[in-house]
């Protein structure tokens, strides 16, 4: 359940219509393709989560194997991907809401509409978030419901016209790629259940499955989403909120409601997972020694990590209000695939650590950890010049943000 709620974000109710658009009716083979992409990655965690008996995550595995820095650069990705994330689901919210309350999505009603999302869950985080978190148990069902439930009610009333002719021309190499990079967005996120696998009863044997099940049990659902969203919408690459149309299209007006539901209960569910976990990386790397003491400071009386918190808050804002969906969700894969490469890197350091400690080991010797860096850097190349620098900035960013930290803790 870790695993398929990490991957099933908000991302899948605004990906079709760009899916499509580069894609057409082959964007549901993209799908499979990316889940290709990233089963040598996530065989890479499997073992790497069997290592160890405690919590641990892609900021252990990267101080063990390569030093404090690199280790504090994983932690940092980590938080990237977390606030980038938290971004671009905070502009689909908003899309969404536009799609009801028009003004919510023009102009100075925009920014008030993502001001008001960041501000109020800064709030939650600071106040103290333990309710808020137990009713993600709440919002997860029914996000899971509406998913589910839409791709078999679009079946039964579109029969066989679901089924793609496949007689359009195939895309461009270069429309295929953008695609590719779009629809990993929606397999990332997977790296959050690793964190806690050292606490289950036998991680060598859980990780491998749970990780395994849940990317076939997400690529299944989304194909059969991506089908439905095509043949009910025959212009779904000019929507911003496809499955609300779908819905529409395909229920009326009740359906865009129930629709709509599903994506607030999962975008909310999603916010509140990013801005509670992220704040705490931010909050530890601080009493770490490696940021600043300021973002260790808690609060007097609610004695929650407020100054971590009133950070991401005004970051996710300022990335909100200056980017589209589209371009977050690029920025926050770029930041996900550097977070890969150095957990597949970490598997030859590490390996001969714990090899004969029962640990799950890979088959093939070296081989997957080499596949799945290269499916990283072939997903670099598709990456536009617009997220990489806004990425190196972050990474430059946190790089001083070390050295301020470093540098406080040794005076």
């Amino acid at each position: 359940m870790l695993v398929v709620n990490g991957l099933i974000g908000a991302g899948i109710f605004g990906l079709p219509s760009g899916a499509y658009a580069l894609a057409g009716e082959y964007s549901i083979f993209i799908y499979g393709f990316c889940a290709l992409l990233m089963l040598p990655v996530i065989l890479c965690f499997a073992e790497l989560g069997s290592y160890f008996r405690g919590t641990g995550g892609p900021i252990r595995y990267g101080t063990l194997a390569f030093g404090t820095f690199i280790g504090f650069q994983g932690g940092w990705l980590y938080y990237l991907a977390r606030l980038i994330s938290f971004s671009a689901n905070t502009v689909l919210l908003t899309d969404s809401i536009a799609y009801f309350f028009t003004p919510a999505g023009i102009g100075t009603g925009r920014l008030a509409t993502l001001a008001l999302v960041c501000i109020g869950l800064s709030l939650v985080n600071v106040l103290g978030s333990l309710e808020s978190i137990r009713s993600m148990t709440l919002v997860t069902i029914i996000k899971f419901a509406v998913l589910i439930l839409l791709p078999i009610c679009g079946f039964v009333v579109l029969g066989g016209d679901v089924t793609p002719s496949f007689d359009s021309p195939i895309p461009s190499t270069s429309d295929l790629g953008s695609a590719a990079l779009l629809l990993i967005y929606a397999f990332v996120g997977f790296e959050g259940a690793v964190v806690p696998a050292g606490e289950a009863k036998t991680p060598e044997r859980d990780m491998p499955l749970g990780l395994l099940f849940g990317l076939a049990v997400v690529t299944v659902l989304y194909m059969l989403i991506q089908l439905v969203s095509q043949a009910a919408i025959p212009n779904l690459a000019d929507t911003k909120t496809p499955l609300l149309d779908v819905s529409a299209s395909l229920f009326g007006e009740l359906g865009a409601v129930v629709l709509m539901i599903g994506v607030v209960a999962s975008v909310i569910a999603n916010l509140i997972g990013s801005m509670f976990s992220a704040t705490r990386v931010t909050y530890a790397l601080a009493l770490d020694g490696s940021l600043p003491g300021w973002f260790g400071k808690v609060h007097s009386r609610f004695l929650t990590p407020a100054n971590s918190v009133v950070f991401f808050g005004i970051s996710a804002f300022l990335l909100s209000s200056f980017g589209t969906f589209t371009v977050l969700a690029a920025m926050t894969v770029l930041s996900r695939l550097f977070l890969y490469i150095m957990s597949c890197a970490a598997i030859p350091k590490l390996r001969p650590q714990f090899r004969e400690k029962g640990r799950f080991i890979l088959k093939g010797g070296y081989a997957i950890p080499v596949l799945g860096t290269l499916a990283c850097l072939w997903l670099m190349l598709q990456v536009s010049s617009q997220s990489i620098w806004m990425t190196a900035i972050f990474i430059a960013v946190g790089a001083g943000l070390f050295w301020l930290g470093r540098k406080q803790n040794n005076s």
